[in-house]
């Protein structure tokens, strides 16, 4: 295979900084926001299209249904809203025992929150109504609430028996007032412009709980398809103990309505997988779930299951609509945690299917719309005794393979289930409930394909494969309220986690390059001598500021702490050293002023010469104190260099005694070995291990800075510059820049000449300032110095 080969290109400009920067650029300090005052006036001006574009953005089918066009979309929408009616009808039926209630209400469901919708919302390709999930979470409340053993009442012959009309009643009251305050929860949060809030239920999180509430959907109705009662379990562990007492219950089977069971089921799948297989040539796929409730009703009624085998069946459906309701208020505050994950999951399920179906169409989902459009949806459907609502995958996909273009789909889907509702609803008294229950269990199918995600994440992302398994196992252990609220928490520390141990490295230059490249991962990369450059994968900010300065510390090899403290120690060694020498300096004076004493007029001469050494001594002292307090230097004679400076970065943490201190007068072997810099320009020394001058921090990956971060690059600007260490800052973001300028981070110590544009800039403005120009050529860089 031949090797590719790319052009090159050539840039020639000048180095850099931030200063230069804003003159080349001609940095403007203009603002294009409109202020707070004008934006208030603004959403305060009325005039008509103003009027126009308020009521469209509210109420969508005032845009759209105006311009609707039949030649292109009448024909489609007709068929697949009779499509998806039919599909309503079934599965409405089914959908209200995970819930808890009777048949009819999930008829209810299917019908008024569609009608809504139709007004408000904006996808053209989901179908609205009962859901699995959203169901069975109403179920877990109402069963919570209004459990049989409230409703017990003694029988004619001592026999305590249930209540079934009152404790129905009170379930529906419950599904309804949740109902209600799920969507004025959605409604507020869609008015307040909050719809980004789903954004941190990832999908990983969704289809992890949407597994898990698929099994609790799964167990729920075994008890329909064995023809038992197991008892009623709530909290933690709740589906565990409910499978043991399924299990306790099975010798108890009743044979008639497994029969029954087992049928529907074969016939179901047989006849689905037929549709899937066959869905590009079938013009509308078989309504199959519609023709086993049929049939199933038929066979129950004409052979009289009911009364031989004693079959569980619907009962009594009443006909006509029932007027609305005022939801019971005082229930709203045993429902509030339920109806806010109930408003969260069902919104999530609703705009990832919504926004799924608009990018594959061509069109634009608004997510605040949506929001409210699913709220005024569960609001005005619990007056109505529906329960709540959101999108279904299943109905959706049919919708959109049958033809549907518009939301006139599902109002036709609406009128099917309301002539269902009207007129055949009565009909369906004599289906068996283990029908309905198979229905379920078949178009669950969808859900534990997800248990397909598992070897697809373990080789794609090992975080999101452990946000999947933790959401699913909470969701089964924990209920599905708690198991929500803990797989969120887990979620955000994973992004928590994720931010506060980022991947920390070290970068070389490839050479004849400007790329700077992780010198643990590219061969080619290499190190510029005397300078370390130093990245964080993530932004700096208060939870990993603290590691950020501790690994900067490990990379670059350089321990501020012990380095001061060498520092400290050396300087407390020449403050002995000089008061010891200035109280030898006043012994030998006392001495002198002795000898002068004793001394006739003989001696003036020895006490001029004693005075004119004193005076040349003196003036020795006078240098070292000049000097400050560095540590004793190697004479270096050659070439004039003796008077470099000495890097404080360098000097080992020595741990000589006091008398040892006291007695070397110079370096003691390796303990306090320095180099001085050869190299007049450089006016720092470097390390006699790792030569470092200069460190390089590239910043290009943090997008903000808060109060913790100005204080630790100002500590890392003091505490490196305290060991004559210069730091630099590289690829800062404008408004990181703005964000620093205005925390006052800049000023004399901390100059914006330190910040460069790119970390090239940062690196040729070094070699530049150290007069390292034979390097500089080498790399290549084309730039005018």
């Amino acid at each position: 295979m031949s090797q590719r080969k790319f052009k090159g290109y050539f840039v020639q400009r000048e180095v850099l900084d931030e200063i230069r920067l804003d003159e080349v650029a001609q940095k403007g300090t203009w603002s294009v926001k409109p202020r707070l005052g004008e934006r208030v006036k603004e959403s305060l001006r009325c005039s008509g299209p103003r009027l126009k574009h308020i009521l469209l953005s509210w109420i969508p089918v005032l845009g759209w249904l105006p311009r609707y066009s039949f030649r292109e979309n009448a024909v489609g929408d007709l068929i697949s809203g009779c499509s998806v009616g039919i599909m309503h009808l079934p599965q409405g039926m089914a959908y209200a025992l995970l819930a808890s209630l009777r048949p009819v209400f999930g008829l209810y469901t299917s019908l008024y929150p569609v009608l809504v919708y139709f007004i408000f919302g904006t996808s053209r390709h989901i179908s609205i109504g009962t859901f699995a999930v959203i169901s069975i979470m109403i179920g877990s409340v109402t069963e919570r609430l209004a459990p049989d053993s409230n409703f017990i009442v003694n029988g004619t012959n001592g026999t305590e028996t249930v209540n079934l009309d009152e404790r129905d009643a009170y379930r529906v009251q419950i599904a309804c007032s949740l109902t209600v305050l799920a969507g004025i929860f959605q409604i507020l949060l869609g008015v307040v412009r909050f719809g980004f809030v789903v954004t941190y239920l990832s999908e990983p999180l969704v289809r992890g709980y949407t597994t898990g509430s698929a099994c609790h959907v799964c167990v729920s109705q075994l008890k329909y398809l064995f023809g038992v009662s197991p008892a009623r379990f709530a909290g933690p562990l709740s589906l565990i103990y409910t499978l043991v007492d399924l299990c306790k219950l099975l010798p108890q089977t009743k044979v008639p309505e497994l029969v029954v069971s087992l049928v529907a089921l074969s016939v179901l799948i047989v006849v689905k997988e037929v549709n899937a297989c066959y869905r590009q040539k079938l013009p509308l796929p078989v309504p199959i779930e519609l023709i086993v409730i049929i049939a199933a009703t038929i066979i129950t009624h004409f052979c009289g299951l009911t009364d031989k085998y004693y079959i569980d069946v619907v009962g009594e459906i009443p006909s006509g609509l029932k007027a609305p309701r005022a939801p019971d208020a005082t229930l709203f505050s045993k429902v509030l945690g339920d109806a806010f994950a109930v408003a969260i999951v069902g919104y999530a399920i609703n705009i990832s299917l919504g926004k799924t179906f608009a990018l594959k169409h061509g069109y634009k989902v608004d997510s605040n719309q949506e929001l409210v459009a699913l709220g005024l949806s569960n609001t005005v459907g619990g007056f109505f005794q529906c329960y709540s609502v959101t999108s279904s995958l299943s109905r959706s996909l049919v919708q959109e393979s049958t033809g549907g273009k518009t939301q006139v789909a599902g109002l036709i889907s609406s009128i099917i289930v309301l002539i269902a509702v009207l007129k055949i609803g009565s009909l369906f008294e004599d289906l068996p409930k283990a029908v309905l229950s198979t229905i379920v269990f078949v178009n669950l199918k969808g859900m534990f394909k997800q248990f397909m995600d598992v070897p697809s994440l373990w080789k794609t992302n090992k975080v999101d494969l452990l946000v999947w398994l933790v959401t699913f196992t909470s969701t089964i252990l924990l209920n599905l309220d708690l198991g929500l609220a803990v797989s969120i928490g887990f979620s955000m520390l994973t992004v928590i986690f994720r931010t506060q141990l980022p991947h920390y490295s070290i970068l070389g230059n490839v050479p004849g390059t400007d790329l700077y490249l992780d010198t643990e991962k590219y061969k080619e990369a290499k190190e510029i001598p005397g300078i370390k450059i130093f990245r964080s994968s993530t932004t700096i900010y208060y939870t990993n500021a603290e590691m950020y300065l501790e690994v900067l510390q490990e990379k670059s090899g350089i321990e501020i702490g012990k380095l001061l403290t060498a520092k400290k120690k050396q300087q407390a060694k020449q403050k002995r050293k000089q008061e010891k020498e200035k109280k030898k300096a006043k012994k030998e004076e006392k001495k002198q002023k002795k000898a002068v004493k004793h001394l006739a007029n003989g001696t003036f001469s020895l006490k001029e010469s004693e005075i004119s050494k004193r005076k040349v001594s003196e003036e020795t002292n006078g240098q070292r104190q000049g000097n400050g307090v560095a540590l004793t230097l190697k004479e270096t004679t050659a070439n004039g260099l003796g008077n470099g400076q000495v890097n404080w970065a360098y000097q080992p943490d020595t741990t000589m005694s006091e008398s040892d201190s006291d007695s070397d007068t110079g370096c003691h072997g390796d303990e306090s070995i320095t180099q001085v810099s050869h190299h007049s320009d450089e006016g720092k020394g470097r390390a006699c291990g790792s030569g470092t001058h200069s460190i390089i921090l590239d910043i290009s990956t943090t997008s903000f800075v808060d109060s913790v971060t100005v204080k630790t690059l100002k500590n890392i600007f003091r505490d490196f510059g305290e060991v004559d260490l210069e730091i630099y800052l590289a690829g800062c973001q404008a408004c990181v820049v703005e964000q620093l300028e205005t925390a006052g981070f800049f000023s004399e110590s901390i100059p914006k000449s330190r910040l460069f544009v790119t970390v090239h800039d940062a690196v040729l403005h070094i070699l530049n300032k150290l007069g390292q120009k034979d390097f500089m050529l080498d790399m290549s860089c084309n730039t005018q110095m």
